[in-house]
């Protein structure tokens, strides 16, 4: 029982990670970003390419899947996504949907259809016992890494100059520039941070995801899922509904393996039912 709820926190936790980056740009921006799994996938991938066919260390691919995923999001953001900021939602989820698809196609023709693999450096490999509770060591790392990156971007986002202005820009844009806020650049620094810990997650979920081209539709229900039930007002909803969904799932699938599937389902109706603006709502904003 130990064993499956480390499991369910460490899969909680990279969910977490994953889906967090929509949950700023959906809660704090306004802008809904389907197109969030495609950087998923591209640290997933640059995790590969940098491993499988650079023979670079695990440690390097992880800085550099956030920066290459950073790098591209601030780039379509400038060039795409700013032009649809002030668009009708159903404009932002059609043209992040061509985006997904166009992805998927891209990687497709490139990398190829078929799963890809990549080995753990053996200190992250295999499993050990603490008090009986069998505890595997890649998970171990995947928690306590997301545990430190979650504190970071939580005081960022309510200690921090940059995150006072975010909270500015987003609530009254032309306020903001009349203070002297640069809301385009605070717009593209985050977008570029959300993207940035997407790919992060992506690299970190190549062992226990799987990665192939349709990863952005695979787990895209899982990120609105994430987001939807942990609300928009903060990470702390996201944060919290990521580790209970984890838990769900991973003790769902294994008490329940004929329904375990639809446990993650069964969790998100539930709390609809209860709390359909989610664990946490933000008032006011754009």
């Amino acid at each position: 029982m130990l064993t499956i709820l480390f499991d369910g926190i460490a899969y909680g936790m990279l969910l977490f990670v994953l889906a967090c980056g929509l949950a700023v740009t959906l809660g704090l921006m306004n802008f809904v970003n389907l197109a969030h799994g495609a950087f998923a996938m591209a640290g997933g991938y640059v995790t590969v390419v940098m491993m499988n066919r650079y023979g670079l260390s695990f440690y390097w691919c992880l800085p550099a899947a956030f920066l290459a995923a950073a790098l591209l999001g601030a780039a379509l953001e400038v060039t795409l996504y700013r032009r649809l900021y002030a668009a009708p939602h159903l404009d932002q989820v059609l043209f992040s949907i061509g985006l997904v698809f166009m992805a998927v196609a891209g990687i497709d023709y490139f990398m190829g259809g078929q799963q890809q693999l990549i080995s753990l450096p053996p200190e992250l490999s295999g499993r050990f016992s603490l008090f009986g509770v069998g505890i595997g060591r890649y998970r171990l790392f995947i928690i306590i890494l997301c545990a430190l990156l979650t504190i970071a971007l939580q005081l960022t986002l309510t200690r921090t100059r940059i995150g006072s202005q975010l909270r500015a820009a987003v609530d009254d844009g032309r306020v903001a520039r009349g203070l002297g806020i640069n809301v385009s650049r605070i717009f593209v620094l985050t977008f570029a941070l959300g993207s940035g810990l997407a790919g992060l997650g992506g690299a970190l979920g190549v062992e226990l995801l799987g990665l192939d081209p349709n990863f952005p539709l695979k787990y895209l229900i899982y990120f609105m899922i994430v987001v939807t039930i942990g609300g928009t007002s903060s990470i702390t909803g996201p944060f919290l509904a990521a580790l209970l969904l984890g838990v769900a799932d991973v003790a769902g699938k294994y008490y329940l393996p004929s329904l375990g599937a639809f446990i993650i389902y069964a969790v998100m109706i539930a709390f609809l039912i209860l709390r359909p603006h989610g664990l946490f709502t933000r008032e006011g904003g754009k």
